[in-house]
């Protein structure tokens, strides 16, 4: 079992990381902040938000999106750091907005919850693209609480963590981006909740539970690679 360290602490409430250019970056949901931290530890406040940053991922041309969830919006960080409206996604959905990926041509896709979480009656959630044009299309539905997101390097799929089925989901990307032949790609044990998941270099996938309290690492069909990984209380590093 690997042995964990924390990299920093006294943050409100960590979600979304993503490695980008030798850091990790992520939201601070409760700062309304993105961070970036290096390896050893020297963090910076990359982004100051004026709602919740629920998730973010990065155009090719190296402008930066985040979906701020509880306006329906994408937002782009663009080259000189203003903050601009990348889409309106209140067309196809005005409840909470999750997680984002990017393509390589710059298409993003974004899910919705669908519902008024934590209090709100479940109804599945759904799957929109956005194109490089701005342009909002739903191209799933009927997932059940859609979190992490996941494309294969060659953007030929697209892998969808359902929390409340307790199971990873696949898609094939078509050419003109939309979504097509759902299937399975790990069925998770009982109250697994997945909810990040990060896509490796081999094609598994890490997964987090946070019922469980554990990263978990699968290979498709959801076989389990290593003893699971415990995320409660790690020391703070030296």
């Amino acid at each position: 079992m690997s042995e964990l360290s924390a990299l920093m602490t006294e943050l409100v409430m960590v979600e979304s990381p993503r490695w980008h250019d030798g850091r990790l970056w992520f939201s601070d949901w409760g700062a309304r902040q993105l961070i970036a931290v290096d390896l050893e530890g020297r963090s910076e406040v990359v982004l100051e938000m004026p709602s919740m940053p629920f998730c973010f991922d990065w155009l090719p041309d190296g402008r930066l999106l985040v979906v701020s969830g509880g306006e329906s919006r994408v937002l782009c960080r663009e080259h000189d750091g203003s903050l601009t409206t990348y889409a309106d996604l209140s067309g196809v959905s005005t409840h909470p907005w999750n997680e984002i990926v990017v393509d390589q041509q710059g298409n993003a896709y974004v899910n919705c919850i669908n519902f008024e979480f934590p209090y709100g009656e479940f109804q599945p959630g759904v799957i929109a693209l956005v194109t490089p044009d701005g342009s909002v299309t739903q191209v799933a539905d009927n997932v059940a609480f859609p979190n992490g997101m996941a494309l294969t390097p060659d953007g030929s799929t697209l892998i969808v963590a359902e929390s409340y089925a307790d199971r990873l989901t696949a898609f094939d990307v078509t050419p003109n981006a939309t979504l097509t032949n759902r299937r399975i790609w790990a069925a998770l044990p009982d109250g697994a909740a997945p909810d990040g998941i990060c896509l490796a270099a081999d094609g598994t996938i890490w997964y987090a539970s946070v019922p469980k309290q554990q990263c978990v690492h699968i290979r498709e069909g959801g076989e389990i690679l290593q003893p699971s990984t415990s995320t409660a209380a790690p020391s703070p590093a030296p």
